[in-house]
């Protein structure tokens, strides 16, 4: 009975002693499981000709024995797993891959040689347009359009302009300055070489820049900060300081025709008689806020007074800084303050006269703008011109 169980269950050897085992637990002898020999493979995929051979010795010798080979060739061929896509083009995959490897190589070495360096840029409407850069043998192995062509294609590009503009880095201003002095006289020649020192030696007030509006820098060199000792320029001035309040100067400048013909030109006695209908009008012609012309028609007024107990406003303003403009000497632009002690009084002064829109960041401007104070920077040119004016 005892037997019959252990045959049934299924005996295993573990250290040499016998373990029974339930038969769902048996495994499958691993023998089965292991691939052909390469022998057995080789023999599998041996060319047409050898097979027929050998097939043509065995039947030769004993036709029992010819067909128990092939029937053990057909039975390793039903074991081998069928033939894929993928395995059967593994081996020309591997031969086109190197092929393409080496034609990369070959292509990035033609590369570094194949820039063409010596085709100059061509005009086209009047711009520069540059070469298109390409590399030789490029096409070989790559499709046209690729993002790697394109980025190569683009860093070429870039690197050649670069190179362009470092070869032609000051050859415009030097051949400029030649012609110059080939085309001047001799007199034009000193004139050009001395007005060049200058210029390197002394430049405009740094808020000058390359990108200011030329009506700015116009009235930077001629007008700011030049001594002004007329009743009706002094109040064209005070106005549009007034007015530039939340603005800037080149926006103020670029309609001050508008604000000369909306105020007769500045005459304090024709502006002082405008009506409340007459400031209405205005406004509504020449787009200019209420409140900017009211102030303006009330310091003409204020101006009027001051005439009658100095002679004149000139003489009233200049009071402030005994008839000579205060000259600060600042070197630099952030050093020059939005108001000072002096435009301070003088702004008390004028408020508690009656005037309006003159607080004191107003009145620093005013001041900086009719000379009252010299704050061109010290490397200015116009700094020395204007201390040599108010002399």
């Amino acid at each position: 009975m005892c037997n019959s169980n252990v045959k049934s269950a299924g005996v295993a050897q573990i250290d040499g002693r016998p373990v029974l085992q339930p038969a769902g637990n048996r495994v499958a002898a691993p023998e089965a499981a292991r691939p052909l020999k390469k022998s057995l493979q080789k023999s599998l995929s041996m060319p047409a000709s050898l097979d027929n051979a050998a097939a043509a010795t065995t039947c030769a010798a004993s036709p029992e024995k010819s067909r128990a080979a092939d029937f053990a060739r057909a039975a390793a061929a039903s074991l081998l797993p069928p033939p894929t896509p993928a395995s059967v083009s593994a081996k020309a995959t591997r031969v086109s891959g190197a092929k393409v490897a080496a034609a990369r190589t070959a292509a990035a070495a033609a590369a570094m040689g194949g820039l063409d360096r010596s085709r100059k840029p061509a005009k086209k409407g009047g711009a520069a347009v540059l070469p298109v850069v390409t590399f030789a043998g490029l096409e070989a192995y790559e499709p046209a359009g690729s993002i790697a062509a394109a980025q190569r294609e683009h860093v070429a590009m870039a690197q050649a302009q670069r190179k362009m503009r470092i070869a032609h880095y000051g050859r415009t201003a030097s051949f400029s300055r030649v012609e110059g002095k080939v085309s001047a006289t001799a007199t034009g020649a000193a004139e050009l070489i001395a007005g060049a020192v200058t210029g390197h030696d002394e430049k405009r007030c740094s808020f000058i820049t390359p990108y200011s509006d030329p009506l700015y820098v116009a009235y930077h060199d001629e007008e700011w900060g030049v001594p002004v000792r007329d009743d009706e320029l002094l109040f064209e001035m005070l106005t549009l300081s007034g007015v530039q309040v939340g603005a800037d100067w080149t926006s103020i400048l670029k309609r001050r025709h508008v604000y000369r013909e909306a105020f007769s030109g500045f005459n304090v006695d024709a502006v002082a008689k405008y009506t409340e209908k007459q400031m209405a009008s205005l406004s509504a012609e020449f787009g200019l806020d209420l409140g900017t012309i009211r102030g303006a028609v009330n310091n003409a007024c204020r101006i009027s007074e001051v005439r009658r107990d100095f002679g004149s406003f000139s003489k009233y303003v200049w009071a402030f800084v005994n008839n000579k403009p205060l000259s600060p000497s600042y070197k630099y632009s952030r050093k020059i303050p939005v108001k000072t002690s002096k435009s301070e009084s003088i702004s008390k002064d004028m408020v508690r006269r009656g005037f309006r829109f003159v607080g004191p960041t107003v009145i620093h401007s005013f001041m900086q703008a009719v000379g009252l104070t010299n704050d061109h920077l010290v490397s200015c040119p116009r700094h020395r011109v204007c201390s040599s004016s108010s002399a």
